[in-house]
């Protein structure tokens, strides 16, 4: 690498870096939840609808542009052997920079084509919150590549930890002064700058940031936009799942944020760790290239374990933790909470296939999986059943589609005899 002081001695993940990230991620985790109790509690069913969708549509970008997080970690992952860099050689950080400002642009210029359907409220603010806290996130998910690449997993905990702080501390202020909707929509995106203040605290961070990766600026946008359709594809069944179920509903009302909140509620325990932990998990199948599928193994029997008791916990407590929470407007069945935390087990498989796919630097393979979930539910969610029902097959069958996709691609393609071998 150009920067030997950037680069620790260390190699393969350790189990260190999974407890420092996976703390960093429960921290994350409580302030996220600590945002959607306030604003669920503020407002009422059907204004904490019209928050959701916003944070939703927030995270269906900054869930496209994580594909810039894993690109960037699968590059400096695969170079890090390297003693120097050689010609020619991209700058992720500067590529970041100039895919957020295009982003931002791209989204304010359309926005008369869709806003006016999407944010009910609030419509030129919602805009412009969105297309800056979008393109500070593309810098923000390079960054958070870069730091994994490196296993610098402290400073890559501090940034997750520091995006959701500067969320829950809006959002508070918001609950206290009394704000409303308003105030929410800037929590939502206030996390975007968090990368900036790493960068000014964190020399470590800075000398990261500096890297360079082998190839032109064109072959790491190649490799970087299957990634990004793929992570805007999986954004929209995670974080954006509340815009496709607007996009497919005729009106969401009151039942609609109830469902949001169950279902966001539910699959955080599973989703929000690994989304976190994309760099660690990454990284790890990059250095189990030779052992693609066996690499797998531990990680989904980790999951069904934790997800068999997630189903429970969620049948058994759900309804009561959720009137007893957010008060007695938002009320669900066992059933279908555990049905929802069944789903969000589904796409959570989905996502470590498809961790596996993109470390393989099997792109298109990674990309048309997670097209495939979402078109999958997309058709699911247009079915003559009721909300709840539409949301339950949706979330649950779609996946499906995409995990074949991953499972035959990384079955088909042999261990690879060089670092450069691209798919």
């Amino acid at each position: 690498m150009t920067d030997g002081a950037a680069v620790p001695t260390q190699g393969p993940v350790t189990r260190s870096s999974v407890v420092r990230v996976g703390a960093a991620t429960v921290v994350s985790a409580i302030c996220g939840y600590a945002v959607l109790y306030l604003a669920a509690r503020d407002l009422e069913p059907a204004g904490f609808s019209v928050f959701a969708v916003f944070w939703g549509a927030f995270g269906l970008f900054a869930g496209a542009a994580n594909g810039l997080l894993q690109e960037s970690t699968r590059e400096v992952r695969q170079a890090r052997a390297l003693v120097r860099v050689p010609e020619p050689r991209s700058s992720p950080m500067r590529v970041a920079a100039v895919v957020g400002v295009l982003s931002a642009v791209a989204i304010a210029g359309t926005s008369p084509l869709w806003s006016w359907h999407v944010f009910t409220e609030s419509q030129a603010l919602s805009v412009a919150l969105l297309a800056a806290g979008v393109a500070g996130f593309c810098v923000h998910a390079t960054l958070l590549g870069m730091l994994a690449g490196v296993d610098r997993w402290s400073q890559y905990g501090s940034l997750i930890v520091g995006d959701a702080a500067m969320r829950v501390t809006v959002a508070t202020t918001t609950f206290l002064i009394g704000w409303g909707l308003v105030g929410y929509l800037w929590a939502t995106v206030a996390g975007a700058i968090a990368w900036l203040l790493l960068l000014l605290a964190s020399p470590s961070s800075r000398a990261a940031a500096r890297l360079a990766t082998p190839g032109t600026t064109a072959v790491f946008l190649r490799g970087a936009s299957h990634s990004i359709a793929a992570a805007g594809a999986s954004a929209i069944l995670i974080m954006g799942f509340p815009v496709l179920l607007k996009a497919t509903s005729a009106d969401l009302g009151a039942a609609g944020g109830v469902v949001i909140l169950a279902v966001t509620l539910t699959r955080a325990p599973l989703l929000v760790p690994l989304t976190a932990m994309q760099g660690n998990l990454i990284a790890h199948f990059v250095d189990q290239r030779d052992r693609r599928l066996k690499s797998l193994v531990v990680p989904v029997a980790a999951l069904a374990v934790l997800g068999g008791a997630a189903v429970l916990v969620a049948g058994l407590l759900g309804p009561w933790l959720l009137r007893t929470a957010f008060g007695p407007d938002y009320q669900l069945g066992g059933a279908l909470l555990a049905w929802f935390t069944a789903a969000a087990v589904m796409i959570a498989v989905l996502t470590l296939t498809g961790a596996a796919t993109v470390a393989a630097a099997l792109h298109r393979a990674y990309a048309v999986g997670w097209i495939s979930a979402t078109l999958a539910s997309t058709l699911l969610l247009l079915a003559p059943w009721t909300l709840e029902t539409r949301t339950v097959v949706a979330l649950l069958c779609g996946p499906l589609a995409g995990i074949a996709v991953h499972l035959i691609a990384l079955a088909r393609v042999p261990a690879p005899s060089g670092y450069l071998d691209r798919h």
